[in-house]
């Protein structure tokens, strides 16, 4: 499924933005407010310069023992941020999500302008549906043959008689 499909990408709020030069404490005050957990930092065109996470902000901000009030958000900003569009997949998104350990996607235009922020959480509403309908046909698939009702029934009787003679045999 693409992600533009999702309904989770077309109720989506706008995402949260700053400029380069908004400083971190006017930035963390506005994802408080919005109650989000990133930023995004954009340029004049709204494309993407970086992103800003809480993750961030204890690192390089508290844990670097910087002054929220005086350090802009290009100072402490992740720069490398993948990008997708809103035709991509998004199970493979998902993975790569996982595999590279971040939690926040921004889906940019054609002209790499920020659309939407989706999260790991919006990809995961999605795919525990799928998921366990997939389950559900591979234990079917799998297990059915095995679990043939006859032979369960015939193994209970087997067993049933084989715990008659060892009982008859304790009683005499």
């Amino acid at each position: 499924m693409k992600i533009g499909d999702r309904k989770e990408f077309q109720s989506k709020a706008p995402p949260l933005t700053c400029t380069p030069d908004t400083m971190v404490f006017d930035a963390v005050t506005q994802m408080a407010d919005r109650n989000f957990g990133s930023v995004f930092i954009t340029d004049a065109e709204n494309r993407v310069l970086g992103v800003m996470t809480e993750r961030d902000i204890f690192r390089r901000v508290i844990g670097e023992s910087r002054d929220p009030r005086t350090t802009p958000v290009s100072a402490v900003m992740t720069t490398e941020v993948r990008m997708a569009h809103r035709d991509d997949n998004v199970l493979e998104w998902l993975q790569v999500m996982s595999n590279e350990r971040f939690r926040r996607l921004p889906i940019v235009d054609q002209d790499k302008r920020l659309v939407a922020v989706m999260s790991q959480g919006d990809f995961v509403a999605y795919t525990w549906p799928q998921l366990l309908g997939q389950l559900g046909q591979l234990a079917q698939a799998t297990l059915a043959p095995a679990f043939n009702p006859i032979a369960i029934i015939g193994g209970i009787v087997v067993y049933s008689l084989l715990l008659v003679v060892v009982l008859l045999t304790f009683i005499r």
